[in-house]
């Protein structure tokens, strides 16, 4: 006998979640599920944002110890000058294996800046932390694979351009005054000396122990600012070192044609807009229309406020800015601060901007690049504090080339301003900075400030030299400011010529 099977009820054997379900997942199931599913979604956005996208944010954060324990734990490359190491590393014992040290460290602190367990990294320091500390990929053979086995390089080391006796005729010229010189060769850019004073010594709070901090402590209550680099971080009305800007403006705009004829400048001279006459500081300048060397040479106020007039606002503000002026990315890697020409003045207040008064403050540095332009023929060069980055064996990482700022201004005018600045030296009011053997040009500066200019006028002298004869671009262009003094004699002339002078020396003689 055959049976026929009878077919299965469908809808009794169904699963509960339906044609494509799974046994024994409710609709409740299936939600929680996918909430979960979320929940690691949203996990692994966070972790990947955090991991990747903020990685550099979290690696520098303060709170982070990883990083810092991370660069202390081996010796830190080295900051060289002429080669030679400023700086070193000592064991410590504690928390941090190794910390910085500092080999004259006064003489170099404007240079190096400090490597502190407790307060961070500044100047060379903290621009190169990456490769002094041994973290810098460059420093790798293997990049990637060090990256990601976190792989610590020994640090790499920094040449830096300086010249020692440079330096140190710097730092025993300016003593115990507040003041900054910078020494700049004007061919390449290269600073040959940066020195700030007071000075301080990194070394004494490198550490991470009470000492360290009462050391650093007495520092910052300081009032005469040892840690204030006055070079590149501090600005100054140039005074009449600024006229070799406004000269330069007259004659490559071609308001002065001849610098021995007579400019048409009156006497006195009464601002425009004003009834306020623009004064000089000598009785040699008391007398209408003179000559563009004899208001250099004598410095006349009443001369260069006209003539910056004459050239104009949008003349004056060109070629200040040809210099460095109103850069606020000036890094030589370090950053210096920004030197100001106004761009919106009336005609009153550009005669006195004309003379390196009214709002005009500079840099040391952008001053030792005037005077390194006019001396390189109207070619500005990019300063630079480095020769050289190279890895712990000397092998190369990186070096520098000279690199061109700008033309300032053509050979022709520079040849006629660096005569100016000569006769400056030679007839006028930087006679102080005369070398046997060499030809020396130069402009002093007595700038006033204050409130109704009551306080002590800073003096600045800027100038270059090369041996007498010599047709070359000079070795040497020098920014000399010195901002407080107990001098009797506060005037560029009187005290900032002769530091002027020895760091020239210094250089002539290598």
């Amino acid at each position: 006998m055959r049976f026929r099977r009878r077919a299965a009820d469908s809808s009794a054997e169904r699963p509960a979640g339906g044609p494509q379900g799974l046994p024994g997942i409710s609709t409740t199931g299936r939600r929680a599920a996918t909430f979960c599913l979320v929940l690691i979604v949203a996990l692994a956005a966070q972790a990947t944002r955090v991991q990747v996208f903020r990685k550099k944010e979290l690696d520098h954060n303060t709170a982070n110890q990883r990083l810092t324990i991370q660069r202390y734990d081996q010796p830190r490359g080295e900051i060289l000058v002429e080669g030679s190491p400023v700086t070193g590393s000592v064991e410590t014992g504690g928390r941090y294996d190794w910390k910085r040290t500092y080999t004259d460290g006064p003489q170099y602190a404007a240079v190096t800046g400090y490597s502190s367990q407790t307060y961070g990294n500044t100047q060379l320091e903290g621009v190169y932390d990456d490769l002094l500390s041994g973290t810098d990929h460059r420093l790798a053979s293997w990049a990637l694979w060090d990256a990601v086995a976190r792989r610590q390089q020994p640090g790499g080391n920094v040449y830096t351009t300086i010249d020692k006796a440079a330096q140190q005729a710097a730092l025993k010229g300016l003593g115990r005054q507040k003041g900054a010189v910078v020494a700049i060769e004007p061919a390449t850019g290269r600073i040959l000396a940066l020195a700030s004073t007071p000075s301080y010594d990194p070394g004494s709070f490198a550490g991470s122990t009470a000492a360290d901090q009462q050391a650093w402590d007495r520092l910052q209550a300081d009032t005469d600012q040892p840690m204030l680099n006055r070079a590149l971080r501090q600005i100054y009305p140039p005074g009449s070192t600024f006229k070799v800007v406004t000269a330069a403006a007259a004659l490559a705009d071609g308001v002065v044609t001849d610098v021995d004829a007579p400019t048409g400048a009156p006497y006195p001279y009464v601002m425009p807009g004003t009834t306020t006459t623009l004064n000089n500081d000598t009785p040699a300048c008391n007398e209408p229309n003179q000559s563009l060397t004899q208001a250099m040479t004598a410095s006349c106020n009443s001369v260069m406020g006209y003539l910056g007039v004459q050239v104009g606002l949008k003349g004056m503000v060109a070629m200040a800015e040809n210099f460095g002026f109103n850069d606020a990315k000036l890094d030589i890697p370090v950053r210096a601060a920004r030197s100001n020409f106004d761009t919106q003045m009336n005609q009153s207040q550009l005669a006195l901007s004309s003379i390196g008064q009214f709002d005009t403050a500079a840099t040391p540095l952008v001053m030792a690049m005037v005077a390194a332009g006019v001396a390189d023929n109207g070619t500005v060069m990019y300063p630079q504090l480095v020769d050289k980055l190279t890895r712990s064996d000397g092998t190369d990482v990186q070096v520098m080339e000279p690199v061109r700022y700008k033309q300032a201004v053509s050979p022709a005018v520079a040849a006629q301003v660096q005569q100016l600045m000569v006769d400056v030296v030679q007839n006028g009011t930087g006679r102080n900075a005369r070398i046997a053997g060499a030809t020396v040009g130069g402009k002093t500066g007595t700038a006033q400030h204050g409130v109704d200019n009551s306080g002590v006028p800073y003096a600045w002298f800027i100038s270059w030299a090369r041996p007498e004869g010599s047709s070359a671009v000079p070795p040497v262009a020098v920014a000399v400011v010195v901002a407080d003094s107990s001098a009797t004699d506060v005037t560029g002339g009187g005290l900032a010529a002769p530091i002027a002078k020895s760091v020239m020396q210094a250089v002539l003689n290598r």
